[in-house]
């Protein structure tokens, strides 16, 4: 579950008026459809995807460059097959050894971190955005964002979808078609919609 920083709301709400992208930050309830400054950013963000994925796939020295283009923060080598898709990009870190096959997406409003030695299968989707259950307040555009961290060593099968504000520990495994709604301890194998720990890795 997110954790927000009060002592850094209480200087924004006191000194002036939070923009969309601190609430966005901060894990507030903001307007992400209508804002100019977070319109541009996504905008800007696609556009470096689609530049990555028209890229030859024999030319890696490209697809490295580009990929440290779009991401906040790389630590070693990593390969991501396209296409790839994500919101902002610099939300999203990743750790040594990293690779992610086809069809990736992930929509990075909140920070996005993967350890190292992350396997990630094809079709896997990592959601930070959620929407409020109420109607009204959901058809203003008004959304959440919470964050989303994969520990070292985590093997994620095909078509795992991972949502807002989980946290998955070191050295697990999700089975393929899990949804993932809760947190998942160190140390586990989990399968289902909702994902739910099957056994312990001894």
């Amino acid at each position: 579950m997110a954790i927000v920083n009060f002592a850094k709301l209480t200087y924004f709400t006191t000194f002036h008026a939070m923009t969309e992208k601190e609430k966005m930050l901060n894990g507030m309830l903001y307007d992400a459809n209508s804002d100019p400054q977070l319109i541009a950013e996504r905008l800007e963000c696609k556009e470096k995807c689609r530049d990555y994925n028209d890229l030859r796939p024999r030319d890696t020295e490209r697809r490295k460059h580009m990929l440290h283009a779009i991401f906040g923060n790389i630590d070693g080598e990593l390969l991501v097959e396209q296409p790839f898709y994500c919101d902002y990009g610099y939300n999203i870190s990743v750790g040594r050894n990293f690779y992610a096959n086809f069809n990736m997406v992930i929509l990075d409003e909140a920070p996005v971190r993967f350890g190292d030695n992350v396997f990630v299968a094809p079709n896997c989707s990592f959601y930070t955005a959620g929407h409020p259950v109420d109607a009204a307040e959901r058809n203003k555009g008004i959304e959440y964002a919470r964050p989303i961290s994969i520990g070292n060593d985590v093997w994620i099968g095909g078509n795992v979808t991972v949502l807002p504000g989980v946290t998955i520990g070191d050295n697990c495994v999700i089975g393929a078609g899990s949804v993932v709604v809760n947190d998942i301890p160190a140390g586990s194998v989990a399968v289902g919609n909702p994902c739910r720990i099957i056994r312990k890795i001894e």
